[in-house]
């Protein structure tokens, strides 16, 4: 299994319009395989929108990705409305639920981390530890590490209810989930974070 992350930079104002002209398109693309998850930004790089793929391999992708292309009605007509556009191939942690069409919350937060080369196995070993305790708390909707793109990245997503149930649950993980945050920052490179709003078309919500 992999995962594919597709993360465009729009022009201000037009999410909306990206978001309804992607959901045109959708049912011509979900005839070859399903969406993830598909979310704006409210906090973090604005103007952003952040869409999951599930495969089962990159040969899959491939295969999927052309067969799309022939029904003319994907990928959906949003090219005016995207200045940048970014792909990462990842794959799933032993410990990431599968994706699926599930009502978590009606926020969600993507964590990025980026390591130092050749520390990545042991990152994965330490969150593995403490993420059972930690999901007891909050749900857990995905945990992925890159294979091809940005390297050395691990991507965890949560959600929550609202901006309050997330401070108030990450207080509480600090205080009574041992071992939480895992210790991790001694090979740490970079953090990166965004709160998103799902989509009415993405199936976590």
């Amino acid at each position: 299994m992999i995962i594919e992350m597709r993360t465009y930079l729009l022009k201000p104002g037009t999410t909306a319009a990206f978001e309804e002209r992607f959901t045109e398109g959708l049912s011509a693309r979900l005839q070859f395989s399903r969406l993830g998850g598909l979310w704006h930004t409210e906090v973090g790089p604005l103007n952003t929108v952040v869409h999951v793929w599930p495969y089962e391999s990159f040969e899959d992708r491939e295969r999927i990705g052309q067969a799309a292309r022939k029904t003319g009605k994907w990928p959906p007509k949003t090219h005016e409305f995207i200045i940048t556009q970014e792909s990462k191939i990842l794959q799933p942690a032993s410990f990431s639920p599968p994706l699926e069409e599930r009502k978590l919350g009606n926020i969600y937060e993507i964590r990025t981390y980026t390591y130092q080369p050749g520390t990545m196995p042991t990152v994965l070993e330490r969150f593995a530890q403490v993420i059972p305790d930690r999901v007891k708390l909050s749900p857990l909707a995905g945990a992925w590490y890159s294979a091809i793109g940005s390297l050395n990245q691990y991507v965890h997503v949560w959600a929550y209810k609202d901006g309050g149930e997330r401070e108030r649950i990450r207080a509480e993980a600090q205080k009574t989930v041992k071992g939480w945050p895992p210790q991790t920052r001694e090979f740490m490179v970079k953090q990166e974070n965004m709160l998103v709003i799902p989509a009415a078309c993405s199936p976590l919500h």
